[in-house]
């Protein structure tokens, strides 16, 4: 297909991690087609995700109020049809989208293959092996729509500059800067937190430990680790979704879980290390633009099931601390060795 369009659409409502992982993709699209507007349709939390990327705008989507079922669903075709849409780029692919799919009736819409039957083998044990990964995923709509993207030089953004608050709540010693979300949707994804207060302790003795997370029992645990040391600042629950990318890119290194954090980081350069559990890089989920050794794996000696589901919601009850078997130790030497 031609590259005719001027007005893209782009559907990306869902989970922190998936709307982040969008950001490079479109990033190398604003670069390589720049005479090109896109609009994507997102919830209004994510709008800061794309502050910086040139003739993107955002249309939040209201799923649970005046765009709820199918008839919010018409309005919102209503509205976006306003906006002069010539052709829709659903990186989404659900039972949504696929309404909106059909008001869009004489729009070309091209859906992403979420390669379904793919990650069912892998999860299943018949295959073990590296997937497309989800952002050339979101490449190839954009490429059936007839624009080929190069994912692999793109520019990213400089570092924010920090505002007061934030250099208050850093503190002015020239220390480097670790990032570290200790948390994720599933227990199965996650570092055992005694464990991680290991990577803390040992890491906070040269390096200043900024701790990501949200809601109160994470920020409970976070308060429990800041008062290893005077270097370790939890920030969960104090700043805006803007702050906390200006802290993102300021960092030297982020160390998350197979989660929304890892993503953030990536999508504004940052390096990125991922402690993985029972999920698995294979399934095409790793963060952008990262070496696979940044990806630290639990042992698949001790779990040959791994990865035991995508999204890692299942797992046999005694493989819910399977990235434990990744050794503290090792966590730390990783993160030196980057930084």
């Amino acid at each position: 297909m031609p590259n005719i369009s001027k007005h893209i659409l782009v559907i990306r409502l869902s989970a922190m991690g998936d709307v982040a992982m969008t950001v490079p993709v479109l990033r190398a699209f604003t670069q390589q087609y720049p005479e090109v507007k896109i609009t994507v349709l997102t919830r209004a939390f994510f709008i800061p995700f794309f502050r910086d990327l040139p003739n993107v705008a955002v249309f939040p989507a209201e799923v649970k109020g005046m765009h709820k079922g199918v008839f919010g669903l018409y309005r919102l075709s209503r509205q976006l049809k306003k906006l002069g849409i010539d052709a829709v780029a659903d990186l989404h692919n659900v039972l949504r989208s696929h309404i909106l799919k059909i008001f869009f009736l004489g729009v070309p819409v091209i859906q992403i293959n979420k390669g379904r039957t793919e990650k069912k083998a892998l999860i299943s044990g018949k295959i073990f092996q590296q997937l497309k990964t989800t952002h050339q995923r979101y490449a190839d709509v954009f490429e059936a729509l007839g624009y080929t993207l190069d994912l692999s030089n793109l520019n990213f953004p400089k570092p924010s500059v920090l505002d007061e608050k934030l250099q208050t709540l850093l503190g002015k010693e020239p220390k480097k800067r670790i990032g570290i979300a200790p948390f994720a949707a599933h227990q199965g994804k996650m570092y055992p937190l005694d464990l991680m207060k290991v990577v803390i302790e040992t890491l906070s003795k040269d390096y200043k430990i900024i701790l990501f997370g949200g809601g109160q029992k994470e920020i409970d645990v976070l308060n429990g680790f800041e008062s290893i040391s005077e270097n370790v600042i939890n920030v969960a629950g104090k700043l805006s979704l803007n702050e906390e990318l200006d802290l993102i890119s300021n960092l030297d290194v982020m160390l998350s879980m197979d989660s929304g954090n890892g993503h953030m980081a990536a999508m504004l350069g940052v390096k990125v290390i991922t402690i993985w559990g029972v999920t698995h890089p294979f399934a095409g989920f790793a963060p952008f633009n990262q070496p696979d050794d940044y990806c630290l794996l639990s042992d698949r000696n001790q779990f040959p099931d791994i990865p035991t589901s995508i999204y890692g919601n299942r797992y046999p009850e005694n493989y819910k601390n399977a990235a434990g078997s990744i050794t503290p130790q090792k966590v730390v030497e990783k993160i030196m060795s980057v930084i």
